[in-house]
Formats: C-alpha cells, sequence, structure tokens
C-alpha cells in the first residue's frame, strides 16, 4: 500500500517559506516544528525568493516603461511647440 502525497495550502507554505527565510531556525528545526520534510521546506523558500526577485525586476521594468513613455510624449510636446514657435514667427515677420 503506497503513501499518497500531501498537499498543502499556499498559506501553509509560504508561512513555512518566511520562516526559513528568517534564518532564526535550521531547515531541522522547522521541519520537526512543521512536520514537513526539509527538503520540501527548501523548495518553497528556493520558490518564494525567486518569486520576489521576479516581483521586483517586473516593477523596475515597468517603472522604465512608464519613464520612456512620458520622456517620449515631452519630446512629442517639444515638437509640437517648437513648430507653433517657427509658424508664429513666419506669421509676425522679422521686424516685430
Amino acid at each position: 500500500m503506497g503513501s499518497s502525497r500531501k498537499n498543502y495550502p499556499a498559506s501553509f507554505k509560504v508561512k513555512v517559506a518566511l520562516a526559513a527565510l528568517k534564518g532564526d531556525k535550521t531547515l531541522a528545526q522547522l521541519a520537526s516544528e512543521f512536520g514537513v520534510h526539509p527538503n520540501q521546506i527548501q523548495q518553497w523558500k528556493k520558490r518564494r525568493l525567486s518569486e520576489a526577485e521576479q516581483c521586483v525586476s517586473t516593477r523596475r521594468r515597468k517603472a522604465e516603461r512608464d519613464a520612456e513613455e512620458l520622456q517620449a510624449e515631452l519630446y512629442r510636446q517639444i515638437g509640437q511647440l517648437k513648430v507653433e514657435l517657427d509658424w508664429l514667427k513666419k506669421r509676425v515677420g522679422p521686424g516685430h
């Protein structure tokens, strides 16, 4: 008779992973406390770290994209104002 796999809720996984990330206790202590194999805790910890890195890099890319969009809009406005200024200079003439 084989043993079935245990499924843990995401909240439990996050709780255990955060405890491992704190570094207050060893994996063996956490495994004993939560009733989970140390390798499983290590996997959850590793996954949380990679998700955190992705989150930060996604935010950074969004901030860079927003800055590029703002810069493009400002250049567009500068171009438009330059065209309007040139038009006004021609309308008024050189003597005024």
